[in-house]
């Protein structure tokens, strides 16, 4: 699609970028409005299937779709995605029972997985590499964008109309979108059909959902060392092995696995890895500590959040423009790991006595450093691989970060709780009464999540009796912020690991066509091309 005007690009990618809009804010705008929709259709304990469903069937979809479209095309995929997406939206707004919600937020993520996939490879084959920094800057910016007005958009929804608009509000952009991309996007050109590899594509399947149930549930729905979380494990394992076995032998792999050979792709896929661990780090765990430790408002937690993806967005975009123009991302990279590094690492020394304001600039300055490595190593992947296999390439790229951030949630959950339990248990904590021992779990910090709730609590005690329980609040905020700043210092760690990798990233020049180098298709021989032709290349870079 390279030989398309720049208008009709543009235009493509308007579209693509709204559907990609669309997707996203039906991602982050249920979170604020699911205690409302709960409270009407029932099934408070099967809520977090909710988010699950979803994470697991779009984890699944988007590396499958990934090969498929390398075969037929992104268009049939990106427009069969908006289909089953809106047809998911539509049904859950007139979910009347808790399962039909989750079955039809499960529908959604196949929609979803395919947008997600599709869009990112878009960007591959509209442009040359060197033309795609500032394009995957924008599109971090749509993921910043929605992450920045969904929660507040979900919770105004709920309070001022039936929360069923909450899933119906953006159907018309859905709509637009895909007549845009059903009249503007080309046709693929035909290509030479491959046997579809489906016993390698289930074996993945399994692989990919025990993997994200077991780190899912672990430590929340079960114990880390229950029979169910090892099963799942164990499961994911053989799943893993068995995988590798079938795609050395079958003739057309799901996933090729030649191309991990390539060091850009598994440098940069550990990197993506590592830095979906450290970034939802951030992101989960900041509103425990303005709620919990602080005790201050969900509302003043998203805004203090805010910020923080404001200045992401905002540089996001910048990378995407400094990548463009120098077609350099190995420093870009660099510095946006030493910064974030820098950001989270100052979160150690958060306190339950830390004014606003420091958090605020510390928070500044992660999403900074955030901002500038985001639109990378989609980017380097895509460059390192042969254009035949960009679909599969880019699928890969997300699914690490993806992986990541379930992984890191998981861990660092199981770090907070342990880290809370150990300061406890070196501290002298009473009880006020029997009462209050059933209504706070001392080793669950949620119960501060809720001042209304401690409150409530307070308000039901002797008078004699508050003191012993403010001292007991106090005893559970320092215990809180020791854990998350403990939390902190491991994601900072994370990012300076993703940092030290970053150096051991091989810079390839950006190509300014999506033509092969020399006629080769591999990418192992492409990176021997550039590395035997750095003069050429970078003199056709300009």
């Amino acid at each position: 699609m390279e030989h398309l005007d720049m208008r009709k690009k543009v235009t493509i990618m308007i579209a693509i970028m709204s559907v990609m809009l669309f997707a996203a804010l039906n991602m982050t705008i249920v979170a604020t409005s699911l205690p409302k929709i709960v409270a009407d259709i029932g099934g408070m304990e099967y809520f977090n299937w909710v988010f699950t469903i979803y994470m697991l069937t779009s984890s699944v979809t988007a590396i499958l779709v990934g090969k498929l479209s390398d075969i037929y095309g992104r268009k049939i995929f990106i427009l069969t995605g908006i289909c089953i997406f809106m047809i998911g939206a539509v049904l859950s707004g007139f979910s009347s029972h808790i399962y039909q919600l989750i079955i039809f937020r499960g529908l959604q993520g196949f929609g979803g997985g395919m947008i997600m996939s599709s869009a990112f490879t878009t960007i591959g084959d509209l442009f040359a590499p060197r033309e795609r920094g500032r394009w995957q800057g924008l599109m971090g910016g749509v993921f910043g964008l929605s992450s920045l007005f969904g929660p507040t958009l979900g919770g105004y929804i709920v309070d001022h109309m039936h929360w069923s608009w909450v899933f119906w509000i953006f159907l018309p952009i859905g709509i637009i979108a895909f007549f845009m991309i059903l009249r503007l996007y080309p046709q693929a050109e035909p290509k030479e059909k491959e046997k579809i590899d489906f016993l390698g594509s289930f074996i993945l399947t399994l692989f990919i959902l025990s993997l994200l149930l077991g780190f899912s549930w672990a430590g929340t729905e079960y114990a880390w060392g229950s029979y169910q979380i090892i099963g799942l494990f164990t499961l994911s394992l053989l799943s893993l092995i068995s995988f590798i076995m079938v795609e050395k032998r079958v003739k057309s792999p799901v996933v090729p696995l030649h191309l991990f050979s390539n060091s850009v792709v598994s440098v940069s896929n550990t990197i993506s890895f590592l830095a979906g661990m450290a970034m939802f780090g951030v992101i989960m765990y900041v509103p425990f500590y303005v709620q919990g430790v602080l005790g201050r408002s969900a509302t003043t937690s998203g805004l203090i959040e805010m910020v923080m993806t404001i200045a992401m967005v905002s540089c996001s975009a910048l990378a995407g423009q400094l990548i463009t123009k120098t077609g350099k991302y190995k420093i870009i990279a660099l510095l946006g790991f030493g910064i974030m590094a820098t950001g989270i690492y100052l979160n150690t020394s958060l306190t339950p006595d830390t004014t606003i304001p420091v958090l605020i600039f510390n928070l500044i300055v992660t999403g900074i450093g955030l901002g500038l490595t985001m639109p990378i190593f989609t980017l380097t992947v895509q460059n390192a691989v042969a254009h035949k296999y960009l679909g599969v390439g880019t699928a890969t790229s997300q699914l690490c970060r993806q992986l990541g951030g379930t992984v890191g949630v998981a861990i660092m959950g199981y770090m907070m709780s342990s880290r809370i339990i150990d300061r406890l248990n070196k501290t002298d904590v009473t009880m006020p009464s029997s009462a209050v021992a059933g209504e706070l779990d001392m080793q669950n910090p949620q119960i501060l999540m809720d001042a209304a709730a401690l409150e409530g609590i307070r308000q039901r005690l002797a008078e004699q009796m508050r003191p012993a329980f403010d001292q007991l609040i106090d005893t559970l905020k320092v215990a809180l912020s020791d854990a998350l700043t403990f939390v902190f210092l491991f994601s900072a760690i994370i990012v300076t690991v993703a940092f030290l990798l970053t150096l051991f990233l091989k810079e390839i020049p950006l190509r300014t066509s999506n033509q092969d180098p020399s006629g080769t298709t591999d990418q192992k021989e492409r990176e021997q091309t550039y590395s035997e032709q750095p003069e050429t290349v970078t003199h056709a870079n300009g």
